[in-house]
This record gives C-alpha cells, structure tokens and sequence, in this order.
C-alpha cells in the first residue's frame, strides 16, 4: 500500500518550510519513515515476502543517507525531525 494523498499531504505539513517545500531532505526522510513503518508491519504478516524486504533494506539506507546530510548540512533540523520521528539517532 502506497501512502495515500491525504496522509502524504499531512506528513510533509509537519516537516514542510515553506508551502512550496516538497523535497528537502526532512519531509523525505518523514515520508520515507512512513513508508518504512508500513513495510515492517507487512513483513511481520508476511515474512518470505523476501522482495518486500530487499526493498525496506533499501529504504532504511536511503533514509540513513538523508540523515546523515542533513546533519552535515543543518544540525538544528536534523535533531528537531529525529526527536518529531522517534529515530534513535
């Protein structure tokens, strides 16, 4: 299941800039935790689903390189979407 309109819309509110911001690296890596989220619940139901999880493992990568940028870039940020996201970093 993708994430539909609605949820997108609401989850890239909360990390958003401006009303414009769709890609910068916060509301990526919200989405993408969200989507990470979903995948882990479908391979709890599903464990031999093994493309599922060649695609959560790419997902977890992906966000861990976002976060690693944006602690590069802006510290402030990336503590304040940890801390919203409940990521252990």
């Amino acid at each position: 299941m993708v994430l539909s309109v609605n949820d997108r819309k609401e989850i890239m509110g909360k990390f958003q800039a401006s009303a414009a911001d769709t890609g910068s690296p916060a509301v990526q890596v919200a989405l993408i935790t969200e989507r990470i989220k979903y995948l882990s619940g479908h391979l709890k139901a599903n464990p031999k689903d093994f493309a599922g999880e060649r695609g959560l493992t790419k997902l977890v990568g992906q966000r861990k390189r976002l976060l690693s940028y944006l602690k590069k870039k802006d510290f402030a940020k990336y503590t304040q979407v940890t801390k919203e996201l409940n990521l252990r970093k």
